[in-house]
Order: structure tokens, then sequence, then C-alpha cells
């Protein structure tokens, strides 16, 4: 009855978010904003739950991107989580970044970000190439175009990344409903972020109760 160790689990990975800046969002068209949006909160609010080490990363900040979307400030104030700001396209050739995620000790590295093609090929084949199991929550990246982001995703699946979405990387972490330490944080952020899956909770939640 022991699970699958190509499961992840709260404390075998690290989670890097990658570049969820304005300018970046401005010109994603892979998917709505609103869905992006709502997908990174639930990405950002599993990986707070189940305090798994985050990495938040940004590209120009203050000179051409960006602040950061609201719903990682959210459960990730700038403040206190000390975002990394870089020049480089590629978060793996940054000195700081670089040491911060292998500074983890965590060898499942999860990855999400803008644009797919650029930010998130470069970490994830740079990972690979150094014996790293990486991770990349498709529906929380984007790209210019639907061709640009399925062609990423493509080549890094080639490589060996294994792609996982937002409410999987959510409940693969909670994995047991009888878990009643996250049972609550889960499902509240499910009804905020969770769309129809959200109501529903909300709906049995209410119901259960007459």
């Amino acid at each position: 009855m022991k699970p699958s160790p190509n499961l992840l689990a709260p404390d075998n990975h690290a989670l890097v978010l990658i570049d969820f800046e304005g300018q970046m969002a401005f010109a994603t068209k892979s998917i709505s904003i609103t869905e992006l949006r709502t997908n990174v909160a639930i990405v950002a609010g599993a990986s707070k739950i189940f305090d798994v080490p985050t990495i938040v990363t940004t590209v120009a900040e203050e000179s051409f991107s960006g602040p950061v979307f609201p719903e990682i400030e959210e459960f990730y104030p700038q403040a206190t989580s000390g975002y990394l700001d870089r020049t480089s396209m590629n978060t793996w050739e940054d000195e700081a970044a670089y040491k911060a995620i292998t500074g983890t000790g965590k060898q499942k590295l999860v990855l999400a970000g803008l644009w797919t093609g650029v930010c998130i090929v470069g970490p994830a084949l740079s990972a690979l190439t150094e014996g790293y199991e990486v991770y990349v929550i498709t529906d929380a990246c984007g790209d210019v175009s639907n061709e640009a982001h399925e062609r990423a995703i493509q080549r890094m699946v080639h490589e060996g990344v294994k792609p996982i979405t937002s409410v999987q990387y959510l409940l693969e972490l909670q994995r047991d409903w009888a878990r009643q330490e996250t049972y609550v944080a889960v499902t509240d952020l499910m009804k905020k972020y969770g769309g129809s899956y959200g109501l529903g909770i909300q709906y049995s939640h209410i119901m259960l109760k007459h």
C-alpha cells in the first residue's frame, strides 16, 4: 500500500514560480488571464498550505515587467518572501536563483510561469541536465500563442519533464481527505478559486448540514 515515489508530496519537492508579472501577462494568448490567475492562486495556495519550499522569481521587475500577480502576493508577500529579480531569461543561469533552488535540497522541482517557451523551457531543461526531476504545471503557464505554449510543453515532455495541472498539484499533496490538518484550508482554497468544483464543495458542505 505504499504510494509511488513518483508522486509529489509536501516534503519531496520545491516549487519555483517564474515571472508572473504584468508585462508577460499582457501578451499571453494561450490561456485567458482570468483562468491563468485562478490557476496560479491554486498553485501558490497549495504550496503555502503544505509548507512547500517556494521560490518566487521575477525579471526586470522595476524597469520593465512590473509587479507579480496579486494571487502570488496574497500567499507570498514580497515584503517577507524575498523575490529574486533577474536579468537572465533562464532562471537557472542566475546565480542567486540557482543557489536558492538547489539550496532547498529537493530532487524534484515543480515549475510554473510565463512564458512557457522561454522562462520555463530554460530552467526545466537545465535542471534535467543536472539530474533533477522536473514537473511543469501546464495550466499555470502561458505563452504568446497556443502554438508557442504547446510546442514548449511538447519539447519538455520529450526531454523527460512531467506535465501536471494546478488542481492535480493541490490534490496530489492532500492525497487523503482524512488528513484533517489541511482539509479545511484545501477546501476553502477550492471554494474561492476552484470554479465549479469549488461550488460543489460549498454546496455539499451546506446541504449536509440540513
